[in-house]
């Protein structure tokens, strides 16, 4: 019997690795986020397939329905949004599936970063503009930010910052961010990437709080800070350079 952690993609049914999708058909026990997990991918679960929804479950609940299973000796898919290497709260589920002695393994999924970047048509490692992205949040109802993480800490190297779990605290998130990176810095906000309804807004530090408030947008959304999102004039990539060396 194994867990298999499923990174479920942003939000299109479709984005969803083959992997992901063939595990999922071979699961008889499947724990699902509702509130992020799009209902179609259930359709890819065996038809007599336990369903779980863990949006109001505790830890404890959720690890009760994988113990119950690894009883039975049955496998369970255990959807997560996006990719489970980030903000997906599976460390403390291998945890105690650890202390268990419950074999489980991770697929990757297409993280929301990712779809919030195709969304905007932009590459966020641009040559001589930006190199470097930072992945992080704020510390809100969430796990407060370990001591040299905060805003003001990082932004300090004015590398592209992408954001999640922040977009309802977009004013505060923009105070702290306009010392490092200037009010005119470009911003972008997509919520819902690559869903039906992908919200996406485009803007400054200057006036993207305003657009997110007239948009509506309360979750489900990144942000993304930095240069790459308006760099027209860069050089080419060494990669495919006339100079560089194929031998």
């Amino acid at each position: 019997m194994t867990v298999h952690f499923i990174g479920a993609g942003p939000g299109a049914a479709d984005l969803i690795t083959v992997r992901g999708r063939d595990t999922l058909a071979n699961s008889p026990v499947c724990l699902y986020a509702g509130s992020l997990v799009p209902r179609e991918l259930l359709e890819q679960c065996p038809p007599e397939a336990r369903l779980v929804d863990t949006a109001r479950m505790t830890l404890d609940g959720i690890v009760d329905e994988m113990l119950a299973a690894h009883r039975r000796g049955q496998d369970v898919a255990r959807l997560h949004s996006g990719d489970p290497a980030v903000f997906s709260a599976v460390a403390e589920q291998m945890r105690r599936l650890d202390a268990h002695g419950v074999d489980y393994e991770i697929v990757p999924g297409v993280p929301a970063f990712s779809a919030a970047a195709a969304a905007l048509n932009r590459e966020l490692t641009v040559p001589g503009v930006g190199q470097t992205v930072l992945l992080t949040r704020i510390a809100a109802r969430a796990t407060p930010m370990p001591e040299g993480e905060e805003l003001e800490t990082l932004g300090g190297s004015g590398a592209t910052m992408v954001l999640h779990l922040a977009v309802n605290r977009i004013e505060e998130l923009v105070e702290r961010l306009v010392p490092n990176y200037g009010s005119e810095c470009p911003v972008a906000v997509v919520a819902g990437a690559s869903r039906d309804d992908e919200i996406v807004l485009r803007g400054t530090l200057s006036d993207i709080s305003d657009q997110v408030r007239q948009a509506g947008i309360e979750r489900t959304a990144v942000i993304v800070v930095g240069e790459v999102l308006t760099a027209g004039e860069f050089p080419d990539s060494h990669l495919y350079s006339v100079n560089r060396c194929r031998e």
